[in-house]
């Protein structure tokens, strides 16, 4: 019997794996990808190594069900030493990780979480947008847009708020925003396919969301709203007059 590691592979490019992540990915016998995986992280692989794809990929038919993920597991860790199971960002992020661990835990396979770098980090180091921020925003929250219903939800309960998956939705998103009580004047950052070459940056308002669906729509995307969307100012500087005589 042996043993699965989750590994979170980052929002996108290959170097964001954490050196941890990188080391476990090239002891593992077999790989499970999830779809948004850079693959030049295949050559990282053990020689030997067998790769299997099983990413989703929102509504498209060429998704692996979740089922046959968990199966797919199990089923590895049983002929194998070590498992990867490499996902986007930080597996305990919308990773559907509970699910795959309850999986293992019912056949008795021991696993491994290593985390990642989530795409809200990237998005915001990318931006130079800090999700918090000093004596003004002390609290970020992480929502995806849709619910497991399929019905669009926002909410107003962070200083920040950060909404995954939202590139099918943008405009009803900001009419949502609106009626929850954010004004329309509140910053609203939206950035598409963080981390990647292709990746997408553009500034909006609660009031003009929908006008990002020009450059975003359809792209794996992410929506900061609040504090943590705003761009950072540089501090004007101090009078010339209090700086005489000073060493």
């Amino acid at each position: 019997m042996g043993r699965v590691v989750f590994i979170g592979a980052g929002p996108g490019a290959a170097d964001l794996i954490t050196v941890r992540g990188l080391a476990r990915l090239r002891d593992a016998d077999v790989v499970l990808a999830d779809a948004l995986i850079d693959p030049s992280l295949r050559a990282e692989a053990a020689p030997g190594a067998r790769w299997i794809d099983v990413g989703k990929r929102g509504f498209s038919a060429d998704s692996t069900g979740q089922a046959r993920i968990n199966t797919l597991l199990v089923d590895s860790a049983r002929s194998a030493r070590l498992v990867a199971r490499l996902k986007g960002g930080d597996p305990s992020l919308f990773g559907r990780l509970e699910e795959e661990l309850q999986a293992l835990a019912e056949a008795g396979i021991a696993a491994e979480v290593v985390p990642g770098i989530s795409a809200a980090l990237a998005a915001a180091a990318i931006t130079q947008c800090p999700l918090t921020r000093r004596g003004i925003g002390r609290s970020v929250a992480f929502s995806t847009a849709m619910t497991q219903a399929g019905a669009l939800e926002a909410r107003r309960s962070a200083d920040t708020e950060v909404f995954y998956m939202a590139g099918r939705q943008l405009d009803a998103l900001g009419t949502k925003l609106a009626e929850v009580g954010w004004p329309a004047d509140t910053p609203a950052l939206v950035v598409s396919r963080a981390g990647w070459p292709d990746e997408h940056i553009s500034q909006h308002t609660v009031g003009t969301l929908a006008d990002a669906n020009e450059g975003h729509a359809g792209r794996p995307t992410l929506v900061t709203v609040g504090v943590g969307a705003r761009a950072v100012q540089a501090l004007d500087a101090p009078p010339s007059d209090t700086l005489a005589g000073q060493d």
